[in-house]
């Protein structure tokens, strides 16, 4: 079951959107290239140690299976995959099925691809499997209570492949996953704290929760702030506000809370951000919609396509989740899994 990691990651750096022809074009190659290879290393391997059992029963339809994925290799659009990229593919699939023809191969089937969910963060990738990114900004919640907080590193990188400069990039950046800090902050800040009542060293456990708030009233919780400090403020601990309420409790007003949750904490996406262009949003979509303000997403058929134009490829199916919104029908469920048969997908996974 050999197969990859981190594709949404490696054509967002590239610049190019997850639902693009040079995406699925570049994505075929890739594949073409993996399962190519693991094949001809198959042959080679059966060239001594013999072909899996039922080869030689099976040798025709095998041979034909094999033609079939060459002549896939040679269908990737040319105008949409970098030439480098397709001759590999081509050489592979070529010495492929000569090394087949020879001595056969010991695996009857040698490629799928997985979600890779676990390994895919201990190799750092910010995709898993196939997948776009699920979101710029991602929390993930801990057994232990709280949440870690998971950037897309692959934003900054895709800027500068883009062409933004290094200031450019730290504003687009600080848009999206906020200063994960007070300082600066519009509204609710250390001077703003201090005269509301609470302590130097309560405001320092403010501003070191920030990276792992879900937003900024994440940070105003009882175990965090204390409660020696409630009761200074005047609530009892065991009946005290939490987050937004606290805050309002304090004076500042929703409008004010919003606005300072911008700048501490980000607006998790990057549509509205400073400088980034209109015709470069789409290098950033993910399979959802992004922050409370995004309205941007990968289309379901985007995904489609994108499984469409690997599984010509692959000795199995692929495990993929196809992201439909929360308002979609049954004659949407219906168009997918209609659209999936006819391109010829052995899997289809709806969310």
């Amino acid at each position: 079951g050999l197969g990859f990691a981190n594709l949404g990651t490696l054509l967002m750096v590239k610049g190019l959107p997850y639902d693009s022809d040079e995406g699925r074009a570049i994505a075929a190659a890739v594949t073409a290239i993996m399962t190519g290879r693991a094949y001809r290393t198959s042959a080679a391997i059966a060239g001594t140690k013999g072909t899996f059992p039922g080869f030689e029963s099976n040798r025709q339809p095998m041979m034909r299976v094999m033609g079939k994925h060459r002549d896939a290799a040679y269908a990737i659009d040319p105008g949409h995959c970098p030439s480098d990229l397709l001759a590999a593919a081509h050489e592979e699939w070529d010495e492929c099925v000569k090394a087949g023809e020879e001595h056969g191969y010991r695996n009857a089937q040698a490629t799928v691809l997985a979600p890779t969910g676990t390994i895919g963060l201990l190799m750092d990738c910010d995709t898993t499997g196939i997948e776009p990114d699920f979101a710029l900004v991602k929390f993930k919640k801990l057994a232990g209570g709280g949440y870690f907080k998971i950037v897309n590193e692959s934003v900054p990188r895709a800027l500068r492949t883009l062409g933004y400069s290094k200031e450019q990039r730290d504003e687009i950046i600080a848009y999206a996953r906020g200063t994960q800090s007070l300082a600066g902050v519009p509204h609710v800040n250390r001077d703003s704290l201090r005269d509301h009542g609470l302590l130097a060293p309560e405001i320092d456990r403010v501003e070191r929760s920030l990276p792992g708030a879900l937003n900024l009233a994440g940070a105003f919780k009882r175990h965090i702030l204390g409660d020696e400090c409630l009761k200074r403020l005047g609530f009892q601990p065991s009946t005290a506000p939490s987050g937004d309420h606290l805050l309002a409790a304090l004076g500042f007003t929703s409008a004010e809370v919003e606005t300072a949750n911008d700048v501490a904490c980000g607006t998790l996406t990057l549509e509205g951000a400073p400088h980034l262009k209109d015709e470069h949003l789409p290098v950033f979509d993910c399979a959802n919609r992004c922050g409370r303000r995004g309205t941007r997403f990968i289309r379901p058929m985007g995904h489609i396509r994108m499984m469409a134009a690997v599984q010509p490829f692959l000795s199995g199916a692929i495990s993929k989740t196809v992201n439909l919104p929360n308002e979609a029908g049954v004659d949407d469920v219906e168009q997918i899994y209609v659209e999936g048969w006819k391109l010829g997908l052995k899997a289809i996974a709806l969310y």
